[in-house]
């Protein structure tokens, strides 16, 4: 059954089960993942799925259901289900299905060339990666983990008010973790690329950068403990950027779980911190013209010149505040229910190159790395406590790598205390939001070392 009939026969169940507003959200996608070990292929999968859920409302309750399958039989039961689990919700929360916006802006998340692409030519990309890897360098004594992977999506939306969206979008990544040794030092270093242009993937430079960075961390000690100017390198100020996301949902304000709550119209940063939440982003993974409740997306700068100046919205907590949606309800299934989540999300660029940054800073640290991030935060509170790598800076330049050290904080009171913004701006791994951030300065942070 195609998705428009799937839909038209869920509405006709649905009303006859007492629901007045209906929504169908379809799901088709395909994941590609070709793994590499010692020259063999490890693994290949490829996989497709697809399903459907039906939202409506049932005296006023939303009521929710969810299948794989698109038949008449599943029909039946998704409308008892939907009608069922409306019967049981207690919340007051008011609900709405959405009608539409006046305008959506179009959205180029679909390349057809990478789908185009041979399967064989992206296999031998994989093998070339590790190959390339252990080409670097005699100290580079194994690839523990050689990924390349592909998935593609498809979202249907169509609804009683007389909605109908539909948008396409693919992507690609490459994923690559080496392992270097020099006597009886062992270090590691990973890397990765992600887009939708096939073209724009080079094996050999993954593969130096990955083995570039493992060896740059040889001979790594600690240092002693105490209070440090510390550069948060991209990559890591983009990963603290995702842990605490969470903190702009509308939802987490409302529900007293971020201490933005009151915050609007603020300072919470530093003045040279822009934050942006950008869904029409060019070559953005997460890029959309509408959102998991089919409102139209919105540029957003969420913290302009260090001033809080909204938080993110679905239709549910916009209500309850007055506002209108900032068009970031979430829905990364079509089993999930509606959330909420930045699109391209990411702090904005300043004017200074990483380099010229560690020039001022004079001494100080340069942090590559940092781990436990789901268990050594709160993202709450803003405490933080990870054990991070890096690099000493003295006299404006990298004097040698340091290791076992753990540095502690607070992101709300970091963000204050932002001294200079990079001009390298890079995004991580997408997933439900992509994520970015350049290098950060930030005035002291504490280290705990030997």
């Amino acid at each position: 059954m195609e998705w428009d009939q799937m839909a038209k026969r869920l509405f006709e169940k649905g009303k006859q089960k007492g629901a007045t507003d209906m929504e169908a959200f379809g799901v088709a996608g395909r994941q590609l993942s070709i793994k590499f070990f010692k020259g063999e292929m490890e693994d290949y999968s490829l996989s497709e799925s697809r399903g459907i859920s039906l939202r409506g409302l049932v005296n006023g309750k939303m009521g929710y259901s969810y299948s794989e399958m698109l038949d008449e039989k599943s029909a039946d039961l998704l409308a008892e289900q939907m009608a069922g689990s409306a019967a049981v919700i207690d919340s007051e929360d008011k609900q709405e299905i959405y009608a539409g916006s006046d305008t959506y802006q179009k959205v180029d998340v679909y390349n057809e060339g990478l789908d185009e692409i041979p399967v064989a030519d992206k296999i031998e990309f994989t093998k070339e990666l590790e190959q390339a890897a252990l080409d670097q360098d005699e100290r580079v004594s194994a690839v523990n983990y050689c990924l390349y992977g592909e998935s593609q999506g498809e979202v249907w939306m169509i609804n009683t008010k007389g909605l109908d969206l539909h948008e396409k979008a693919n992507l690609a990544y490459a994923y690559l973790s080496v392992v270097v040794k020099e006597g009886d030092d062992i270090k590691t270093g990973d890397k990765f690329v992600a887009g939708n242009d096939f073209s724009k993937f080079s094996a050999r430079k993954l593969a130096e950068m990955a083995v570039q960075e493992a060896l740059s961390l040889l001979g790594a000690k600690s240092t002693p403990a105490g209070a440090y100017p510390v550069i948060l390198r991209h990559d890591v100020a983009g990963d603290l950027l995702g842990a605490f996301s969470g903190i702009f949902s509308a939802e987490a304000v409302q529900k007293g779980l971020s201490l933005l709550k009151g915050k609007l119209n603020e300072p919470i940063a530093a003045e040279t911190v822009s934050i942006i939440d950008d869904p029409f982003m060019a070559k953005g993974l997460a890029s959309a013209s509408f959102d998991g409740e089919g409102v139209a997306s919105r540029y957003k700068r969420v913290v302009d010149k260090g001033v809080l100046t909204t938080y993110l919205h679905n239709l549910k907590t916009a209500a309850k505040d007055g506002v209108e949606s900032t068009g970031n309800a979430s829905k990364p299934s079509y089993k999930a229910t509606v959330g909420i989540a930045p699109s391209n999300f990411y702090i904005e660029n300043g004017d200074v190159s990483l380099e010229s940054m560690t020039q001022k800073m004079g001494k100080g640290l340069l942090i590559i790395n940092v781990q436990g991030l789901s268990s050594g935060l709160n993202a709450v509170s803003g405490d933080f406590s990870l054990p991070a790598t890096g690099y000493l800076i003295e006299d404006g330049k990298i004097a040698r790598p340091v290791d076992q050290i753990t540095i502690a904080g607070n992101f709300f009171e970091m963000l204050k205390s932002i001294e200079m913004v990079g001009s390298d701006l890079t995004f991580g791994m997408p997933g439900t939001a992509y994520l970015g951030s350049p290098s950060l300065w930030v005035k002291s942070v504490s280290v705990s070392g030997t």
